[in-house]
């Protein structure tokens, strides 16, 4: 036998064209290993430069805390801009009235010359892009919630003629047993146990806090601007009705302060957390003069402060809860001579959106325990996010805290730990002002502790009725047991609109929780 033309030709056609598939497909292989290698390289590089300067100002926020399109659409234009990353001939500050944009030109916040490339920028939007999830990340071990709270009686209580309310303020006066209620639109009232109005203050600007001097009329912090800005018209000032000599003005947005006498010259000192925008302070003033401020930290987000003798050296110390993006809780131990020491004890990454602290001795060990919420949620991530929630820290004694347990709660703006039940532990009160208004109820959950850290969630049809920014508890009635009162805040008319439309069509400015206990 012997192989004619024809059939020599085939196989020659045969084996030419197998060649050519397996040159092919190795030439394939092969750009398929270096667009593998190229993308590997540039996820590296975008990495290694969101590592550079993604931290340069707070804790590094990891790819999976957002999903890809708040990623890609909000968050990173936004850190773009502070950067110095713009579209060519494109004004930053446009959108900002007149007043704002020139505060923040002054502050340099959209910087004019880029801190990086173009494509060093790229780079990072990829990384992140690529890394995050397509949604965000599921709350885990939800516990379902009862929907109704026997323990309490709850009414609502509309204090106002205002058709909106703006509860900014609400602190319990335990020796007159009346309670300030501030609104946002320039109105402080005082009430009585049973709810009455007994005085009204017409105010400059919101109210934020109030503290109560022995003997002495109260003292009234006000915020200024209480939208997001630059502008310094925070006070501090005597509720009365003759002028007073303290008066401590041109405060950035304050929204907090506490008192003691720091330098142990016999005089009290005022803390003040000026919370601001892009510009704040954490400030204290000796002797209460304004012309004697000792300027602790430089920064916006100063929330909340507390001061206590942590290291028990007969000297008091200054906790201080900062948001803002930096997120984090500090210490500054009292050195004497006007001196501090700082000790970072908790740090977040920024979208964690730190809110509100409380120290209390949780576990009965003699030390204090920090209980803290997560749920800050009106910048550029207006999300879901899972690790929004109630956490406590328990104290190993030297100001070391660590984490024990956590309750997702999406918003959450406030949490309290009191004995609501009488029973010898702490149960727990919270808030969420970043509610889901799909499920408005959930603005309130009521957590009665069961044991070994262990709670049972309740809520109450009636906090559907509102949007609580404010929460305070305390024994109004006087009658032996710890009541609650929410304070309604509506910072939309979309969101007053979708309540109506689930069919609410009451919107008290305080919700009562009467503890029936006694």
């Amino acid at each position: 036998m012997y192989n004619s033309p024809t059939l020599s030709l085939k196989i020659g056609i045969i084996v030419l064209i197998s060649t050519w598939l397996s040159v092919v497909s190795f030439a394939n292989e092969q750009g398929r290993v270096r667009k593998e290698a190229l993308l590997l390289d540039s996820t590296l590089l975008g990495k290694q430069l969101s590592l550079k300067y993604c931290q340069s100002c707070h804790l590094y926020p990891e790819p999976v805390l957002l999903d890809k399109k708040t990623w890609v659409n909000s968050v990173l234009p936004n850190m773009a801009l502070r950067l110095g990353i713009r579209e060519t001939g494109k004004d930053p500050y446009k959108d900002f009235p007149l007043e704002e944009a020139k505060a923040m030109k002054a502050l340099n916040v959209y910087p004019e010359i880029a801190l990086l490339t173009e494509k060093e920028w790229k780079a990072i939007v990829a990384f992140y892009e690529k890394e995050a999830p397509f949604e965000p990340m599921a709350q885990q071990n939800l516990l379902p919630i009862v929907n109704q709270l026997p323990q309490f009686r709850a009414t609502p209580i509309t204090l106002s003629d205002k058709p909106i309310p703006k509860t900014t303020l609400l602190k319990f006066n335990p020796a007159s047993s009346l309670l300030y209620v501030g609104d946002a639109q320039k109105e402080l009232f005082v009430v009585d146990s049973t709810f009455k109005v007994k005085a009204l203050w017409n105010i400059e600007s919101a109210a934020t806090d109030i503290d109560f001097p022995k003997n002495e009329s109260p003292r009234l912090l006000t915020i200024g601007e209480f939208n997001p800005s630059e502008q310094k018209l925070g006070e501090l000032f005597v509720l009365d009705t003759i002028p007073h000599p303290l008066h401590i003005a041109s405060l950035p947005r304050p929204i907090q302060f506490a008192v003691a006498d720091l330098n142990l010259d016999g005089k009290e000192d005022v803390v003040i957390c000026g919370f601001g925008n892009n510009a704040g302070k954490l400030a204290w003033y000796d002797d209460f003069d304004p012309s004697k401020e000792h300027i602790l930290k430089a920064l916006p987000g100063a929330r909340k402060v507390e001061i206590r003798d942590f290291n028990h050296d007969k000297k008091p110390d200054i906790m201080v809860l900062m948001a803002q993006a930096y997120e984090e809780v500090t210490i500054y131990y009292n050195q004497g001579k006007d001196n501090f020491k700082e000790k970072k004890v908790l740090q977040f990454p920024p979208v964690y959106g730190v809110s509100y602290f409380e120290l209390v001795d949780f576990n009965k060990d003699g030390f204090l325990d920090m209980l803290l919420t997560t749920g800050d949620n009106w910048d550029y991530s207006s999300i879901k996010k899972n690790y929004h929630g109630i956490r406590l820290y328990l104290n190993d004694g030297r100001d070391n805290f660590k984490e024990a347990w956590f309750y997702p709660l999406y918003g959450t703006s406030k949490a309290v730990a009191r004995d609501f039940d009488n029973d010898g532990d702490m149960d727990i009160a919270a808030i969420s002002f970043y509610v889901d208004l799909g499920q408005p109820e959930q603005g309130f959950v009521y957590l009665s502790n069961e044991g070994g850290l262990n709670f049972k969630p309740h809520t109450t049809p009636e906090a559907a009725t509102g949007k609580w920014l404010t929460m305070e508890a305390a024994d109004f009635d006087q009658d032996g047991d710890v009541d609650i009162v929410l304070g309604s805040y509506f910072q939309t008319v979309g969101e007053f609109t979708q309540l109506i439309f689930k069919g609410i069509d009451t919107f008290p400015q305080l919700l009562v929780l009467k503890n029936n206990l006694k």
